[in-house]
């Protein structure tokens, strides 16, 4: 699997924003200079996940970006589909036409590769990689709650 360049700034995009949740909006400015992400591409990608609802666009002085669901709804899965489109699990493998038992074996496993893959991009959330202040602050809680036990 390989991630296109436009999925990987918005996965480092969310993951900004997800550091300011719940509070202000964030500027597609400041995320472009940080990461030197050119600003038009950027925007094109901030634009594609308002449309999937994964983020809202807040106008006026004060506006920018901001998450539209908590930071552990939002899985990578949904980032990565909402500008790439559907994740696909047929190979793009040339024998795959060949109607063989390695060529059936060979498909069977990437398929089955593919969708582990989904399961796991599914399954993780920008709140499972520290991606929110709050969900910084919730693990603090629990480590903090493990400590007092012992």
């Amino acid at each position: 699997m390989k991630l296109t360049r436009s999925a990987g700034y918005a996965l480092i995009a969310v993951g900004h924003i997800a550091q300011e949740y719940p509070s202000d909006p964030v500027l597609a400015k400041s995320i472009a200079k940080q990461y030197r992400i050119p600003l038009d591409y950027l925007l094109k990608i901030l634009q594609q996940l308002v449309r999937a609802n994964v983020l809202n666009s807040v106008r006026g002085p004060h506006g920018g970006f901001t998450l539209a669901r908590q930071p552990a709804k939002v899985s990578f899965l949904d980032i990565i589909e909402a500008v790439d489109g559907p994740f696909v699990v047929t190979p793009a493998i040339a024998d795959a036409r060949v109607n063989s038992t390695f060529s059936r074996r060979l498909v069977a496993t990437y398929e089955k590769s593919a969708q582990e893959a989904a399961r796991i991009l599914k399954k993780t959330t920008i709140a499972d990689l520290g991606g929110s202040t709050s969900a910084k602050k919730t693990a603090r809680k629990k480590t903090a709650k493990r400590k007092t036990r012992r």
